[in-house]
């Protein structure tokens, strides 16, 4: 390693919401002269390079006949399965759960080949991963890892919290039994095949129902202190939670004319890349909001020419959500742990529309703690979805207790405390423990 610039290595899912988590933190690297090499789909070829990063491509299937857009596996995922995300949340254990699981170690099985030629010619000294599943190369390139989680922090799971992916209360456990023994009964099998793979590769054997290891060096947890569970059981020392880790490379954003003026708020609504290719959901959404004396911005996703848009709208495919949150008043949102400690970061309460994975888990814990509102994303009536935006724009200790979390959470950069233990990582080779 050289002493004035490590070579820190980003591998995040291809999903944007943990590769803009992971830029956050690069960014913070790279100017304090580290090296930093994002290991990324080739979808997303260019993406990094844009914003001054090297790139290495991979793939987690076998090439296409088509050209794809970023994070193309996954659209194509959701939308042959979006009859699944209208079921109940154990249902979709069986219906989505298990085939995304499968998908996963799938990928990690055909890009291991990959993974290993990147690491031997990047000899990275510091692999920073986000991701669900073991990759075996990662394990063993010789080199520390660092574990992400900015999933909904049940990932790490708790007997005395609810199973993730359940979308229960944390006050009421009488569901959690029953989820937890599906869950093993549908994964139990695909388990210990991937584990045995892991092994194979000279990775070690994975713990008893994970797909993923702790890092013997150090792991980040991306959830606000102010939103967070009380564990029953301490995690490692080398878990250190981080508030928020938000992005400041997005260009500017300005509101355009049209909606600069009049006398309804400022509400942003957007589903993330995956939830916005429904466009059937987000239409009813915006035909619903359309009358009410508000005005919108809209993330309207990969399927955009395809919605149509009221007068009190704008929007486009893609946006930057870090400049457009600071100037709303209202956020209409799926879940994604990405744009929820985002809102908290910037102080916004927010309407849950849950679809699939974490994204229910954060819904629950917006709503039972009061800092937003879950509504059913397929079964709402429309006075529900317009009046919990005009509740929540008109609660004004709601907008003060936001702010303050939104003040403690910027007085302390999740990015940059992100940024110097993964340096203190590379540079010593030495577990970070509190």
């Amino acid at each position: 390693m050289s002493a004035e610039q490590p070579t820190v290595v980003f591998f995040p899912e291809g999903a944007f919401g943990p590769t803009n988590n992971c830029i956050g933190i690069g960014e913070v690297l790279r100017e304090r002269g580290a090296r930093v090499v994002f290991v990324i789909e080739e979808s997303f070829a260019g993406n990094l390079e844009a914003r001054g990063f090297e790139e290495r491509l991979m793939r987690l299937t076998p090439p296409p006949e088509v050209e794809e857009e970023p994070g193309q596996y996954w659209k194509d995922f959701v939308r042959d399965t979006a009859p699944q995300l209208r079921r109940s949340t154990i249902e979709q254990l069986e219906g989505f759960i298990r085939p995304v699981w499968q998908g996963l170690v799938d990928g990690a099985r055909h890009v291991e080949p990959r993974l290993r030629e990147i690491f031997d010619e990047v000899r990275p000294d510091v692999i920073v991963e986000d991701n669900v599943v073991a990759f075996p190369a990662v394990l063993t390139a010789g080199a520390p890892w660092v574990r992400i989680v900015s999933c909904n922090p049940l990932e790490l799971k708790d007997p005395g919290l609810p199973p993730p992916f359940s979308g229960h209360p944390a006050v009421d456990p009488s569901g959690w039994g029953e989820f937890r023994r599906r869950y093993a009964e549908l994964h139990e099998d695909l388990h210990g095949e991937f584990s045995d793979f892991c092994m194979d590769q000279g990775a070690p054997r994975l713990p008893e129902g994970e797909f993923m290891l702790e890092s013997p060096w150090l792991n980040l947890s991306l959830y606000p202190e102010a939103a967070d569970y009380a564990r029953t059981v301490p995690v490692a020392p080398t878990w250190r939670r981080l508030g928020s880790c938000v992005r400041t490379s997005d260009e500017p954003y300005e509101v355009p004319g049209e909606l600069r003026e009049g006398d309804g708020r400022l509400v942003y609504l957007s589903l993330g890349s995956l939830g916005s290719a429904d466009v059937e959901l987000m239409q009813r959404l915006i035909d619903v909001l359309a009358p009410t004396p508000h005005r919108y911005i809209v993330s309207a996703g990969p399927q955009h020419q395809m919605v149509r848009l009221a007068d009190n709208m704008a929007g486009a495919e893609f946006l930057p959500q870090p400049s457009i949150l600071p100037q709303v008043d209202l956020v209409i949102t799926h879940g994604g742990n990405n744009t929820v400690t985002e809102c908290f970061h910037f102080g916004k309460p927010m309407v849950v529309l849950p679809l699939f994975w974490d994204q229910h888990d954060n819904a629950q814990r917006v709503d039972e703690l009061g800092f937003g509102t879950r509504l059913s994303t397929y079964g709402f009536e429309d006075g529900e979805l317009t009046s919990a935006v005009d509740r929540l724009l008109a609660d004004e200790a709601l907008h003060a207790r936001l702010a303050e979390v939104s003040r403690t959470l910027q007085a302390d950069s999740g990015r940059v405390r992100a940024a110097g233990l993964i340096e203190r990582v590379a540079r010593t080779g030495e577990p970070v423990a509190r």
